[in-house]
């Protein structure tokens, strides 16, 4: 068994929007990570997705990308991105993965999941009042997502796994930081970040991994505990 993370999939399939024009190297991304998932990852194997799997507006635009993710080996866990406009509640989440007869995919939500000997915790994040565009309404999100930063690891810590794994998709900066380390929080992964940025925050602690699709050359990253 081992564990892998990778972010930003930004999948097309339900909706025509493809990433090429961010450049070159997005040209056929969508066999790229196939590929490459493929031939690293196996059935028994769990795969963090830390946010902006769809391209859909709406679940029954991203439905197919969320069948495709489905499709490919290993047990996903997915939180969610700045755009996965598709996301609904909790609860319709689950309600579709029922209907459509879906086993491997788990999604968080201010709760946790735990496998072996690790669990997994997970917030969508924000920009942080560093920001020097930091506003009002960004303040307002921001603590927001700290509470329910803080409700998945509580509930995370109730699983008693020796291993704790933190998904955000914005880079964990600031008080999420603080709050991961406050609770032992052993590594964390995050995306976001595409082109130019990428260098900027892949160094934030000695804990943490960017694993953006692109970052990563379309590899899921395979994490060391």
């Amino acid at each position: 068994m081992s564990v892998f993370a990778i972010s930003d999939l930004h999948l097309p399939l339900g909706v025509k929007k493809p990433m090429d024009v961010f450049g070159k190297n997005w040209e056929n991304y969508v066999n790229k990570i196939e590929l490459n998932w493929k031939n690293n990852v196996s059935d028994n194997d769990y795969v963090i997705i830390p946010g902006d799997i769809s391209w859909g507006t709406y679940l029954n635009e991203a439905i197919i990308d969320i069948k495709y993710i489905e499709s490919l080996p290993g047990f996903k866990i997915i939180s969610k991105g700045n755009h996965d406009y598709w996301w609904p509640t909790l609860n319709k989440l689950n309600k579709m993965k029922e209907e459509e007869g879906m086993s491997k995919i788990i999604f968080l939500h201010n709760n946790s999941c735990a496998f072996e000997d690790f669990a997994v915790c997970a917030c969508r994040g924000w920009t942080t009042p560093s920001d020097k565009d930091f506003t009002k309404e960004d303040e307002k999100i921001y603590k927001r997502e700290l509470i329910r930063l803080e409700l998945s690891i509580k509930d995370a810590l109730k699983k008693n796994k020796d291993k704790l794994i933190m998904a955000m998709h914005y880079p964990p900066l600031g008080e999420f930081l603080e709050i991961a380390k406050k609770y032992g929080v052993s590594k964390i992964v995050y995306g976001h970040l595409h082109n130019e940025k990428m260098g900027t925050y892949n160094e934030i602690s000695d804990i943490t991994s960017l694993v953006s699709c692109d970052y990563l050359s379309f590899l899921p990253e395979k994490l060391i505990l």
